[in-house]
């Protein structure tokens, strides 16, 4: 079986379904999105049990808002980065500084439009990543979760054998939160940003899916780390 990437838009953002010899889920969307989860799986034909995994690239409230929901829906592991499961098994909503004017006004928007209107609802974090590479070999994935700080301190990414690599927030290619193409404009160092891409060019990403917008070529990121 060639490896399916399936795209599910849970609220502001999306999640992904990579299915080859299992399948596994990337992110856990915005809160009380239950409905529109079993909706998408039902579009791509996949019984919630058999999604055995679920990565989730950091603990923004986009991102972890419908996990605990998911977890008891398929009965899957979670796997989350050790310096973002608190805000997973406590509700804890950071939010990063903005590295230019954009992302400090955006910032400043979800702080006042949509902080105070989600909960998030706690779960365990069943597998606990750290600073070295996780293999989803067990998962029947061709693939590896790789820490890629920057956007986050534990922001992970999954990168596929195929060059596919999902990254969360580490780029974005959607309005209001990006202007196109490219890395975001907010998070916690822009050096650390620019290091975790480097490291993915030299582990063999190709085509990036990120959690807002379509998916593009790595180029983008080539030329953008090129220009600095």
């Amino acid at each position: 079986m060639r490896v399916k990437i399936d795209i599910i838009p849970l609220g502001i953002g999306n999640v992904y379904v990579i299915r080859d010899q299992g399948a596994i889920l990337v992110d856990g969307g915005d809160t009380k999105k239950t409905k529109a989860f079993v909706k998408g799986l039902e579009n791509i034909s996949l019984k919630p049990e058999e999604i055995e995994l679920i990565v989730i690239t950091h603990g923004h409230f986009d991102h972890i808002g419908t996990a605990a929901d998911i977890k008891k829906l398929t009965g899957a592991k979670l796997a989350m980065h050790e310096k973002e499961k608190a805000c997973l098994e406590k509700g804890f909503m950071p939010l990063p500084p903005g590295f230019n004017l954009w992302g400090t006004v955006m910032v400043g928007v979800m702080k006042v439009f949509m902080l105070p209107f989600r909960t998030i609802p706690i779960t365990n974090v069943d597998i606990v990543l750290d600073d070295n590479e996780f293999s989803l070999s067990n998962y029947g994935i061709p693939g590896k979760v790789i820490h890629t700080p920057g956007h986050s301190a534990g922001s992970v990414s999954v990168l596929l054998e195929t060059g596919d690599v999902f990254i969360g927030d580490l780029a974005m290619n959607e309005f209001p939160w990006s202007f196109g193409p490219g890395f975001a404009a907010f998070g916690v160092s822009v050096g650390s940003v620019k290091a975790s891409w480097s490291i993915l060019l030299e582990k063999g990403a190709k085509m990036v899916y990120p959690a807002h917008g379509d998916p593009f070529p790595v180029s983008v990121i080539e030329e953008a780390l090129d220009k600095d």
